[in-house]
């Protein structure tokens, strides 16, 4: 016998949290509902739920325009680094996240360090084009150019 109940959490090999799914009796009763997992999917709760994944979305979709605005005005900023650096432009220190993150909160956009993709601090001069994941689903482009301080 086949039980309907939504997803409370993330379960593995079943589903993400929200989700409506059908399982054995015997696995909602002795483990979902019990740990948490999972409650009974009745009307009412298949209702509140829907009407709570519209919340969501909407509130999504005004997150992502917001981001979009943001990934625009990084695409047309240019940062630029003064650093003493060695004859073959080895630069003596670095340029790390968190000062591209303080520079660009500087020209008024806020942004967290870990979400600039730097797999390591730029040590060179020159331009380097560097990404920010600012949303799952919103990537910015970021120019930084890295100058010889005289």
């Amino acid at each position: 016998m086949q039980t309907e109940v939504i997803l409370v959490s993330d379960v593995p090999k079943l589903g993400q949290s929200g989700e409506v799914v059908r399982v054995k009796s015997g696995y909602a009763r002795n483990y979902l509902l019990p740990q948490g997992l999972a409650m009974l999917a009745t009307r009412g709760r298949r209702k509140e739920l829907e009407h709570k994944q519209r919340m969501i979305e909407a509130r999504e979709r005004k997150e992502i325009s917001g981001h979009e605005q943001r990934a625009k005005a990084l695409a047309e900023m240019e940062l630029q680094f003064a650093r003493k650096a060695g004859e073959e432009g080895k630069l003596f220190g670095s340029v790390t996240s968190a000062e591209i993150a303080e520079r660009v909160a500087g020209r008024g956009i806020e942004i967290d360090r870990r979400k600039i993709e730097l797999s390591e601090p730029i040590k060179e001069l020159g331009e380097h084009e560097i990404q920010i994941s600012l949303h799952r689903e919103v990537k910015a482009r970021l120019k930084v150019k890295v100058v010889a301080e005289d």
